[in-house]
């Protein structure tokens, strides 16, 4: 096991690696145009996620800076108990030891994801995609650099350029002790590491979002929730691929009709169940399969519900866990849905995009998982321990 780095340590490297990363800008956007000219598929998400421009390099750069300004998670008191004969004894807040993050086509997440693990005092594993690897390789040797600088091993971070089978055959009989995998893309990707893991796996899962407009909601602040929530960006899992229009809602269709043509003119495909496409001629649903797809891409399905519990019901039977809005200016009637729906984060009159550690104040984030143990949604830094039991005594015996 790799001792516990002082937090000055941790912190050393974390600002220098925000400094290199300023310094090699240039080289590490040229090394990407490599990986993006290498990339021949045709999937509009996995290429802006394949993308670093100078956007994602200040964001890289920031999540540093504000990861090495936080305090330490690790060593926090979370429990403490003085037993009747004298033995103290403290619960606190430990590092898990090593942490593989497996991602796909995002090349910021070896900066990010290594940084949280780092600042939280693991050693970090990183198997990054194919679409990716001069990025990623390139972004690693600054962190190698990044840590020597500090005069401490470059083991703390390493690299595994490994194809699918070897990934499965490290799963299964791991080479070297893995205490935490977080893996980061698709349901693919996701149930490929459930099934070969043999260590526990934070499930960063689907969306598959739901916006209810309740019959008291502001049409004006439902229409933006939802233009926001779908066209803002495609590619991430707090996108929104479902809304939900409440019959009660006075001319509940010139409002459905209004959000179609909206959406068709941002050139979102819109499809609906059978009323929603009786009121706007949009093509209807083949099958209530659907409901259950998170799609990722300029598509989206409207429905109609006749109550909140409906709502409630339909979301929770459909959704992926993730993220769920209620628009309505009816406090009680947005907080019983907020408290029955189950997803990790649930609003009221916002857009599902701000389920972000870093719009929640979490300064970036690991992953975002819909598994309810041992954290949901957004996991920071301060989420990224587990715990440990310190007992105190002068002799006691039992």
């Amino acid at each position: 096991m790799n001792h516990l780095l002082p937090i000055e340590k941790r912190n050393a490297v974390l600002n220098r690696m925000a400094f290199l990363l300023e310094q090699e800008r240039k080289s590490i956007q040229a090394i990407n145009q490599q990986d993006l000219s290498n990339y021949s598929g045709d999937d509009l998400a996995m290429e802006k996620r394949l993308l670093v421009d100078d956007a994602k390099i200040d964001a890289m750069i920031l999540s540093l800076q504000q990861l090495s300004s936080q305090e330490d998670p690790v060593g926090k008191l979370r429990f403490d108990f003085t037993h009747e004969n004298g033995m103290k004894i403290h619960n606190k807040t430990a590092a898990f030891g090593t942490v593989l993050i497996i991602y796909e086509s995002r090349p910021d997440v070896t900066v990010e994801a290594g940084g949280i693990a780092f600042k939280s005092g693991n050693k970090i594993l990183l198997k990054g995609g194919k679409e990716s690897l001069l990025s990623n390789l390139k972004i690693v040797s600054l962190w190698h650099q990044a840590l020597t600088d500090n005069g401490i091993s470059s083991s703390w971070v390493e690299y595994l350029n490994y194809d699918r089978a070897e990934t499965q055959a490290f799963l299964e009989k791991p080479t070297q002790k893995v205490d935490l995998i977080v893996p980061r893309g698709g349901e693919n990707l996701i149930a490929f590491v459930k099934k070969h893991a043999s260590c526990p796996v934070i499930v960063s899962g689907r969306g598959n979002n739901f916006v209810y407009v309740h019959p008291e909601a502001d049409l004006d602040q439902a229409l933006a929730v939802i233009i926001n929530g779908k066209t803002s960006n495609i590619s991430v899992c707090n996108a929104l691929d479902k809304v939900l229009i409440d019959v009660n809602l006075p001319n509940w269709e010139a409002f459905a009709s209004k959000i179609v043509s909206e959406l068709q003119q941002k050139k979102v495909t819109v499809l609906g169940d059978e009323s929603i496409s009786k009121a706007t001629s949009v093509p209807q649903i083949e099958s209530d399969l659907i409901w259950y797809e998170e799609f990722l891409d300029y598509k989206i399905v409207i429905g109609t519900v006749n109550s909140n519990q409906e709502a409630i019901d339909k979301i929770n039977k459909y959704c992926g866990g993730h993220s769920a809005s209620i628009i309505t200016k009816n406090n009680a009637v947005a907080q019983e849905f907020m408290e029955n729906v189950d997803t990790a984060a649930v609003y009221q009159n916002a857009s599902t995009r701000f389920t972000d550690g870093g719009q929640f104040g979490l300064g970036g984030e690991l992953a975002i998982s819909t598994d309810k143990l041992h954290q949901r949604g957004p996991i920071g830094l301060q989420h990224l321990v587990t715990n440990k039991w310190y007992i105190y005594g002068n002799g006691q015996v039992r």
